[in-house]
């Protein structure tokens, strides 16, 4: 609770009490200056103590031409509430505090409110480090500014500390809590050569990072922009309640002063007493029972907890009105490599000249042996897979006379063999018998010394959620989902039916993809939504392209994230549909806010304008209605089990 709560807590307290005190002290007029009016001085002091701010503001808000608002509304009622008793010669003024008392128990209500979930966000995504450390000549550590540290420039992070720019781990071992990044709570283990994202805290060892990125370009300020700026982008339910009360606050005033003049007026015509007090009165319970702040604040702050349980769960939305749209999405279409596979080639068969999988494990071991050591020299992704594959330390000193082929593969010679490693091509080149093999992947073929060794397959490995993701999208209400990727028609149709994609389009170039996503746009019932989940910058086009684009912002490219309207932090597939489920369950909590404040005011109105409902009706049906709406709304903060 901060100051300025404290302090409204401090006056409604003392506003309380002393509204008791004059409801139990009947004879005020025996009180010092109690023969002023009957004690009407008492009560407008505590009017005063508790109203003084929004009067304030009403004053304010006429003169800067904001006449219509919820203060004008609460301070006509309330003042109207005063010069009706003082006409009907009534002694008790408690009405007018009440209306007062009872508003300022709901703003301080719906500030302490919006204030925790504006903490529990701020705390989540207090991830800026003040930081970084630079090692002197000395050896010490000094501390610079994030925005002084050059790419390339080796930063030392120390335990507890936040990783302050984005880099690569040049010494030592550490864990890493990527909790306020991905949502991930288990930690990530790091070593020499990994990437390291700013943001994450580093647990238990030193390292030694050698910078990748500008701090402006890092993790965490993309993440910190993407927050700040998603306040600024309005859904189309805010924008529809904002142009609603500018309507609906003139509208009742116009109403209530009809209800106070008309029908006197009307008696008047007819020969009957005019019941001015009852109609003014009347009139002032309208006003009070017609305030739209349940509206104006439970709408704008649905959608910030929306957001803000989100960003909890490692999904980054970037505005209110991205949200709605989300909720809305029927068709998922999505990239294959980066987003439903790995991108990252590894070993999954080894077969001989038949196409049979090998299965003597030292053949298998030979054949990965040479396969390594005659790709020895080469950055290639493929070496690169081999070398993971064997595992051990290469030995140079047994390769030598290495000669590669371009688009055919590697020629060299290891223990004195002459040994081929590549494609088709390469074996028709050496003229060693082969097999086509039948597998879908990367296919590696080798021979020693002008025999067929057998052929190693490399395949892009599907995430582990991959095909629970799919599942959850379409039990999430999805109607369709699709692939759409530049690789062979072989490898993606198995990939498709593996996951249980409902449709695949393969072989396609970053324009094609775009091609696809606008026929399918054209093909969309009105109302709903394609949304285009990808990772690369070959991405970006179709992610701008698409009425909602999905990046995965771990490993996705810069343009990726930048083009894209919602960001997965971990890169898990499995977050699209929970990041679906957050925006219907936020939704459907505006709907409930917007349906519950009219409905029952509505109701209330026509009690009011009917003499049924009293000034104390009203004030609980104002103020409960606000409570109960914004108690409603940060239900929305709470994801994680949805």
């Amino acid at each position: 609770m901060n100051k300025k709560q404290r302090t409204m807590l401090i006056r409604i307290l003392i506003t309380a009490v002393l509204t008791v005190a004059l409801m139990l002290v009947l004879d005020i007029s025996r009180w010092p200056l109690g023969n002023i009016a009957h004690g009407l001085v008492y009560y407008l002091i505590v009017y005063l103590l508790i109203s003084y701010d929004i009067l304030l503001k009403a004053i304010k808000g006429i003169g800067n031409g904001r006449v219509f608002d919820e203060n004008f509304l609460m301070a006509v009622a309330s003042i109207g509430a005063f010069v009706l008793a003082i006409y009907t010669k009534r002694d008790d003024y408690l009405e007018a505090i009440a209306v007062m008392l009872f508003y300022q128990i709901g703003e301080f209500f719906q500030s302490y409110a919006v204030g925790k979930s504006r903490r529990d966000i701020s705390a989540l995504m207090d991830i800026r480090p003040d930081y970084a450390n630079i090692e002197t000549a000395d050896g010490s550590l000094k501390h610079v500014d994030p925005d002084e540290v050059e790419v390339g420039q080796v930063i030392v992070v120390q335990p507890g500390e936040k990783v302050p720019i984005d880099g690569i781990v040049e010494q030592g071992v550490s864990s890493l809590n990527t909790v306020a990044l991905t949502g991930e709570s288990l930690p990530r283990e790091v070593h020499g050569g990994e990437e390291v994202l700013s943001g994450s805290i580093n647990m238990t060892g030193v390292l030694k990072i050698r910078t990748t990125k500008e701090f402006g370009e890092s993790t965490v300020s993309k993440i910190l922009e993407l927050v700040e700026d998603s306040a600024s982008h309005r859904s189309r339910s805010e924008d529809f309640i904002t142009r609603f009360a500018r309507i609906y606050t003139p509208a009742v005033c116009v109403a209530a002063l009809a209800l106070a003049v008309l029908p006197p007026l009307v008696n008047l015509m007819i020969g009957n007493e005019p019941l001015w007090s009852q109609w003014i009165y009347r009139a002032l319970t309208f006003l009070v029972i017609s305030c739209p702040c349940a509206l104006v604040i439970s709408i704008p702050l649905s959608f910030f907890a929306g957001i803000g349980g989100a960003s909890r769960e490692g999904i980054l939305v970037k505005g209110a009105n991205i949200l709605e749209t989300l909720s809305k999405v029927k068709t998922v279409v999505l990239d294959k490599t980066g987003t439903l596979t790995l991108g990252v080639f590894d070993v999954t068969a080894m077969h001989d000249i038949d196409d049979a999988d090998k299965t003597d494990e030292e053949e298998k071991r030979q054949l990965v042996e040479l396969a390594v050591l005659a790709e020895c020299a080469s950055s290639h992704p493929i070496s690169k897979s081999l070398q993971r594959a064997y595992g051990k330390a290469i030995d140079h000193s047994r390769v030598s006379d290495i000669q590669e082929i371009s688009g055919q593969g590697i020629m060299a010679l290891v223990d004195g063999r002459q040994v081929a490693v590549g494609n088709e091509k390469l074996m028709e080149r050496v003229g060693v018998e082969h097999c086509h093999c039948q597998a879908s992947g990367t296919i590696v073929h080798v021979a020693c010394d002008g025999r067929y060794a057998g052929h190693i397959v490399l395949g892009d490995m599907v995430k582990p959620h991959a095909a629970e993701a799919i599942r959850a999208l379409h039990e999430s209400g999805v109607e369709q989902t699709i692939i759409l990727t530049g690789d062979s028609h072989k490898v993606a149709d198995e990939v498709a039916s593996k996951l249980g994609v409902d449709q695949m389009f393969s072989e396609l170039l970053p324009a094609d993809k775009v091609t696809k996503v606008d026929e399918l746009l054209a093909a969309q019932v009105k109302g709903e939504k394609l949304a285009f989940v990808g990772d690369g910058i070959n991405d970006a086009p179709v992610l701008t392209r698409a009425d909602l684009g999905i990046a995965m912002g771990g490993l996705g490219s810069d343009a990726a994230i930048e083009a894209a309207d919602v960001v997965l932090m971990d890169d898990d597939p499995l977050k699209i549909a929970k990041a679906i489920r957050i925006s219907r369950k936020t939704l459907r909590i505006v709907w409930q806010n917007i349906v519950m404040a009219l409905g029952i005011k509505a109701i209330c109105l026509v009690l009011g304008a009917l003499g049924i409902a009293n000034m104390w009706l009203a004030i609980f049906a104002d103020v409960g209605v606000m409570i109960l709406a914004v108690f409603n709304a940060i239900r929305a903060m709470q994801v994680k089990k949805i």
